[in-house]
């Protein structure tokens, strides 16, 4: 092994056991859902956003909340509400008075957007022109206001949460605005035993302290490193097949041709490598597995794929979709 190879390992070596570091303080607590933290961690690595979906109670808030203390970044939650504007999101100017000149001036008051984690809770909440407000950021990491371009800290993450059974008062977040979305993850119910747990310790005089285990530094290295986790020109020809399989025109799947009214961008083949390359990294790997695309093909393209109305009368979803392609696929090759 070279030197260089030999340097690199080791400080993978460090970084993922500070990773594990900040799963043992989000594990403080949040108990249980190992998939669903997973899941966020493979988001931070690399570089995205990540969309929540679960029932209430289900501590979607707790849990972004937990890991924002136990990350040395700064954090905002924004509620979203049906009277929320842009402006309450990206800032406004405001009239101040220079106190020895007398000279009156406009200055820019930045909103909660320029943070380094954003809570966007119940997003599903706010009319579609203030959802729209995130694009850009979201994009380029940069708002426009006035004309004038102000460029937004590094790391930035948006996490959004939506609560899929209350459905009055809601805005669909458009198929444009999801697509920005790296992952879209569900929050499952807990276990029996998990259940109890969650019981005891909420319910009695215990306090938890969270300590901050990770760096800006850290994050932003990691998301170099994720970049250069090798892959397969047979494993990245294998999610380009995945991918132009989804969609209706192209698939050779009939399950698909009935099923589906329009399949996934080629962002999510991008998504999908990408974040296949950050859990190999999570796990202290150097190299992109099959296991790893198949881990993160259901939340990358559960929110690419567009069902017909066939599909969601007879119940059928993406992610059964998703998990038919992933049998023909990989089973084959």
């Amino acid at each position: 092994m070279s030197k260089e190879l030999a340097s690199i390992d080791q400080e993978v070596t460090i970084l993922t056991k500070k990773l594990e570091g900040l799963k043992k303080e989000i594990g403080k607590v949040i108990i249980g859902q190992e998939e669903t933290i997973e899941q966020l961690l493979i988001t931070f690595l690399a570089g995205g956003h990540a969309l929540l979906e679960g029932v209430p109670g289900l501590a979607k808030t707790l849990l972004i909340r937990t890991l924002a203390h136990a990350i040395d970044l700064k954090f905002k939650r924004i509620q979203f509400t049906p009277d929320l504007m842009p402006s309450d999101i990206i800032g406004t100017e405001i009239l101040e008075e220079d106190h020895s000149t007398g000279k009156k001036f406009f200055k820019f008051n930045k909103g909660p957007i320029f943070a380094n984690i954003i809570l966007a809770d119940e997003i599903n909440r706010t009319p579609p022109k203030t959802q729209a407000a995130l694009l850009e950021a979201m994009q380029e990491f940069e708002v426009t206001y006035s004309g004038k371009t102000y460029v937004l800290d590094r790391p930035f993450f948006i996490l959004a949460t939506q609560n899929p059974i209350e459905q009055s008062g809601t805005f669909v977040l458009p198929e444009a605005q999801q697509d920005r979305f790296l992952l879209y993850i569900k929050i499952k119910y807990p276990t029996a035993s998990e259940e109890t747990t969650v019981l005891k310790k909420t319910t009695g005089t215990q306090k938890v302290s969270l300590s901050k285990v990770i760096s800006e530094e850290n994050i932003i290295r990691l998301q170099d490193l994720v970049r250069e986790v090798p892959i397969s020109d047979h494993l990245i020809e294998l999610v380009s097949n995945l991918v132009r399989d989804t969609r209706p025109e192209t698939s050779t799947d009939p399950y698909v041709k009935e099923w589906v009214s329009w399949g996934a961008g080629p962002r999510a083949g991008q998504a999908m490598i990408l974040t296949a390359k950050a859990r190999a990294l999570l796990h202290a790997r150097l190299a992109v597995t099959p296991e790893d695309l198949k881990h993160v093909a259901l939340p990358v393209l559960r929110h690419r794929i567009i069902l017909n109305f066939r599909a969601e009368a007879e119940g059928i979803t993406t992610d059964n979709v998703t998990q038919q392609l992933i049998k023909t696929i990989f089973n084959t090759n």
